[in-house]
């Protein structure tokens, strides 16, 4: 499949745009400078879209800063009810926007398209979760008195999207967002802009109204110094690279703005020797390598007891030569290309020191002949944990597999990072499950399982993985203010209407005095106040 058939069939049916999104209007560069999107699998240039920076976030700011105060007076069956036609908007356009989304980002086209319909998914929970925005009141220590816990939406939201999942990224932050009558001026990735421009089409067309949400891309230092900068922007969520959070937290301290920050994590996967093989091999196999390695919550360290080490590094090496790798549009391709060259270099720098420090090659190690920024997948044996490959995030098609051999050296191995997004346990002892999941400092882990996040359960980390949670109801938290109002009660005077019948009461009269909130009821006729 062509990539200039993709974008023809685009073009053709509306969905392919090149612009920014600002206050409902599609816009280039203010000085018309343009930076181009590649296809990582064949270099070729895809489009040229806008390089933009602070004028044109200002500008983006100004309007979700306007269109704020009618949105977030907006009925949450509304919200919710727009939100839906975006997620059916989606849904139609699965194949086109999965086509679009391997064509700027390389993953395989039915991971793509799984990308698309988890997307979706996102708008499908925060759809409903709008309408269960609920406020309490809780009994006061002063008679006559209620205090009224309110939920808000928090304003103005700046929301930063990474590469490697350009649409369901993008969705778990604006869904609820606007889901609770928040604005968005969303920075996706300068790697994958089109997809989110496309997403903010369908966003127009499912009724989300102009300056809701809005899209700039291009300079990201510009663009985020302009959404840290702005007063009027009351959120800031961020999934990305550890350096860019390190710059967003000083930044969004100075006016004491929310955050939401989500850096990825180097994750252990411990593999005890009780465990089956097969069922650990298969989901390892599927952690470590989906979207070729290109994951926050990927296993950088595969930790393997000691009794069972020599067995798994075998069946291992062998289901991963079962691995195909390919442009994503070729049938049966399993491995797309790395995102760009800079990626490459990174995995060939953890290869080299690995190796000069005593680990063993099993598979793989350098450049796939298929050329570009394509490499092969690559098992790593006898790493330890002072190694690059050990300390810093892959982010690429290497397993790095580790030998221990005790429980708790494996524990101490593990939890010998500064980051704790996910981890995972292989083992048939139940007791051991809970005892090592539970002093694991991981904010995900999963029991014999890989593929762990879903909608339903909040993402955090432990250390540096960042601040906040993103999913769930609990994610819905981030984007309101919770503010407590006092009131003085009233007098409240009520009579009741009860009539009798044999089998049942039922209530016969009720009249409402509005004037000094007076309730008068009448009973068989006699009036009476109580």
């Amino acid at each position: 499949m062509e990539a200039q058939s993709v974008i023809t069939r685009f073009q053709n049916s509306g969905v392919f745009r090149t612009q920014g999104l600002i206050g409902g209007k599609w816009t280039e560069a203010y000085d018309g400078k343009t930076i181009q999107v590649h296809n990582p699998a064949t270099g070729e240039v895809i489009a040229d879209v806008p390089c933009m920076g602070q004028p044109e976030t200002n500008d983006a700011i100004s309007s979700a800063y306007e269109m704020f105060n009618s949105w977030s007076k907006v009925t949450a069956i509304e919200r919710s009810q727009c939100l839906w036609k975006w997620h059916d908007l989606l849904i139609a356009h699965k194949e086109e926007l999965g086509q679009l989304i391997t064509l700027e980002q390389g993953k395989p086209l039915n991971e793509a398209i799984i990308e698309v319909i988890i997307a979706a998914g996102y708008l499908e929970f925060f759809a409903e979760e709008a309408k269960h925005v609920y406020s309490d009141i809780i009994p006061s220590t002063v008679a006559d008195c209620q205090l009224f816990v309110i939920k808000q939406p928090v304003g103005v939201v700046g929301a930063i999207t990474p590469w490697n999942f350009p649409l369901a990224m993008l969705t778990q932050k604006v869904g609820p967002a606007l889901a609770c009558g928040c604005t968005v001026v969303l920075e996706p990735s300068e790697l994958t802009p089109l997809i989110a421009f496309a997403a903010a089409g369908l966003a127009l067309e499912a009724g989300i109204p102009s300056g809701a949400l809005n899209v700039v891309t291009g300079n990201a230092p510009d663009i985020e110094h302009a959404l840290l900068a702005s007063p009027k922007v009351r959120k800031i969520t961020f999934t990305g690279l550890s350096a860019v959070e390190k710059k967003i937290m000083p930044g969004a301290g100075e006016t004491l703005r929310k955050v939401s920050l989500e850096p990825g994590g180097n994750a252990p996967c411990i593999v005890f020797d009780d465990t089956d093989l097969g069922v650990a091999v298969k989901s390892i196999l599927a952690v470590k390598f989906h979207n070729s390695g290109q994951t926050c919550i990927s296993a950088n360290r595969i930790l393997v007891q000691e009794g069972i080490y020599e067995k798994f590094a075998a069946a291992f090496s062998k289901a991963v030569t079962s691995l195909q790798v390919g442009d994503g549009f070729c049938e049966g391709a399993t491995q797309g290309p790395l995102i760009n060259e800079a990626a490459v270099q990174t995995v060939e720098s953890l290869v080299q020191d690995a190796i000069s420090k005593g680990a063993k090659l099993l598979l793989g190690g350098k450049r796939h002949n298929l050329g570009m920024t394509f490499y092969e997948p690559t098992v790593i044996g006898d790493v330890n944990n002072k190694m690059l490959i050990s300390r810093n995030k892959i982010c690429g098609p290497i397993a790095a597999l580790l030998r221990f051999k005790t429980e708790e050296e494996a524990i101490c191995i593990a939890n010998d990072t500064d980051e704790g997004l996910a981890a995972y346990i292989f083992t048939k002892n139940l007791q051991r499950s809970w005892r090592v999941s539970e002093v694991l400092e991981y904010g995900l882990v999963g029991v014999n399982e890989g593929l762990i996040p879903t909608v339903m359960a909040p993402v955090s980390g432990f250390k540096n993985t960042g601040l906040g949670q993103e999913g769930s109801k609990k994610g819905m938290l981030e984007y309101l203010e919770v503010i407590t109002r006092e009131r003085v009660r009233n007098k409240w005077f009520c009579t009741i209407v009860i009539y009798s019948n044999v089998c049942r009461l039922a209530l016969k009269n009720f009249v409402v005095c509005c004037k000094c909130l007076w309730f008068c009821v009448l009973v068989d006729g006699i009036s009476s106040q109580a």
